[in-house]
């Protein structure tokens, strides 16, 4: 007897510093691409990935890629609206964008969070692990998610293609997992229209866009 697939379409951030990797994670995650040559983010930006979870569920993630000095902005709040999960990234090889971890997973807490009132799950990305394979230790990561809530790391390098695929099934097992908790209650006041979002829009494999701090969003490569 044929069931009934599920879908959905989670809002997924990807924060952190300037220039430890962001966009970079995401194309090579929706388009396979990477490149030596990203133009900083203005704003955010956004792109869509399908993902066949199983038999039965389908999952798009929208990307919000948020600029690296969003954090000292006032935009963050609707940025970060109906966010259901999210990646920290850091870059292994500046040990200043890891110490400003703590400072974007306290502004992410304070402005998101599931209807129960707990954090959304977050996941820290040690980036650029092609650079700097030891990185910061695995006990010293471990340690560090426990203390500022997060639901796990990984190692990653978008140049080599490592764990990125294996972080975002990780962070989308546990945002599935808070399904009940995600509510569907809608601010319209701090909501942002992305227009051209849609799968229909962006394409089925995956698309993306930019969203500028009008609120209007414009296609990109």
């Amino acid at each position: 007897m044929a069931t009934d697939k599920k879908e959905y379409l989670f809002k997924v951030l990807v924060i952190g510093e300037l220039g430890v990797g962001k966009t970079s994670i995401i194309k090579r995650y929706v388009h396979q691409l990477f490149s030596h040559n990203y133009r900083a983010t203005i704003g955010v930006d956004f792109a869509l990935k399908v993902l066949t979870w199983d038999a039965d569920t389908l999952v798009r993630l929208q990307l919000w890629d948020i600029a690296g000095q969003e954090r000292f902005g006032n935009m963050t709040r609707v940025y970060y609206k109906e966010a259901v999960g999210a990646f920290v990234v850091f870059d292994v090889t500046r040990s200043s964008t890891f110490e400003a971890v703590a400072k974007w997973k306290s502004d992410l807490d304070a402005k998101v969070m599931l209807s129960n009132g707990g954090p959304i799950p977050a996941v820290l990305l040690a980036n650029k692990s092609d650079q700097a394979p030891d990185g910061a230790s695995a006990p010293q990561l471990d340690a560090f998610c426990k203390e500022h809530g997060f639901t796990g790391w990984f190692h990653t390098s978008a140049k080599e293609n490592k764990n990125i695929d294996e972080a975002a099934r990780f962070l989308v097992g546990h945002v599935l997992s808070n399904e009940h908790l995600l509510g569907t209650e809608r601010d319209d006041t701090d909501t942002v229209s992305l227009e051209g979002s849609s799968s229909d829009a962006l394409g089925a494999g995956g698309g993306s866009g930019r969203l500028n701090r009008s609120g209007k969003t414009s296609s990109c490569c």
